[in-house]
């Protein structure tokens, strides 16, 4: 490895180390060249996800020239030519080595690009394209990173779309009043007016629970639905992936036993509940 290549690296497992709180305890399972590989994912959605998270004072039309350039990196990046980001021989050798489709990095790019404004969605279809987009696709990359038989490539498509919902809609439900702080409402109308709650005076009540209760019941469906995606994964990434669905799914739990009071408090697991969680996923 030549040492511009060794020094991306070395940069995305720094950015993975401090800012992927729930998802580096799993990579630490991996082989060495399928850490590094997942740490180079990880630096690529993270800068992605800052971009629409980060106001900038010439307002939305210039996020979304940042956004535009960052578009245009990527395509370069995987054409082997590397802008300024210290993060592209890293994304360019990973997507590369483990036949990552491009398809999937634009699609995220896509994702964060929806979230520049304030948005509310209408029906769970709408937020399930949203989730398929910022979430799904980091699912569908990361699974050739975990390797596969290819005679299951249908099958583990599918299973790592509905974990990567899983695990966006936990996102969601932990974050329901930070996003609204940024005038983002993912729940959807239909659910909000099922339950009768008014997202612009959100409080601790029956009908909030009632609705929180629901959406967590649906989160743990997906996965569910997923669980058999581990088996599917080649054996050197399993203990990885159990690691990431069960840090993922404790949230639930956490939220569940908050009494689903996510508006007076963040809901987090303790870095020691993470750390065994991966220990106990070996």
């Amino acid at each position: 490895m030549d040492s511009t290549l060794a020094a991306s690296y070395a940069y995305c497992r720094q950015v993975a180390r401090r800012r992927a709180r729930n998802f580096y305890y799993s990579f630490l399972l991996l082989p060495r060249a399928k850490r590094q590989a997942m740490c180079a994912v990880y630096a690529f959605m993270r800068y992605c996800d800052d971009l629409s998270d980060e106001p900038d004072a010439g307002g939305v039309a210039a996020m979304r020239r940042k956004i535009a350039r960052w578009r245009g990196e990527l395509e370069d990046a995987l054409d082997g030519r590397f802008g300024p980001n210290p993060a592209w021989p890293a994304v360019h050798d990973t997507v590369r080595r483990f036949s990552i489709p491009h398809a999937y990095f634009y699609e995220m790019i896509d994702g964060v690009s929806s979230d520049l404004e304030p948005r509310a969605l209408a029906t769970f279809d709408e937020l399930y394209r949203y989730c398929y987009q910022v979430a799904s696709v980091v699912g569908l990359s990361i699974v050739h990173i975990f390797g596969f038989d290819s005679g299951n490539e249908k099958e583990v498509r599918r299973l790592a779309e509905r974990c990567g919902i899983a695990f966006q809609l936990t996102n969601i439900l932990r974050d329901v009043k930070e996003d609204l702080s940024l005038g983002r409402v993912y729940l959807p109308r239909e659910d909000l007016d099922r339950f009768g709650v008014d997202p612009s005076a959100l409080r601790l009540n029956r009908q909030f629970v009632d609705l929180m209760r629901f959406e967590v019941e649906r989160a743990r469906q997906y996965y569910r639905e997923s669980a058999p995606l581990v088996e599917l994964v080649d054996s050197s990434g399993r203990a990885s992936l159990r690691a990431l669905i069960g840090i993922y799914s404790n949230l639930l739990d956490r939220i569940e036993l908050a009494g689903y009071d996510v508006l007076n408090g963040r809901i987090r697991l303790s870095a020691g509940k993470k750390l065994w969680i991966a220990l106990r996923s070996l």
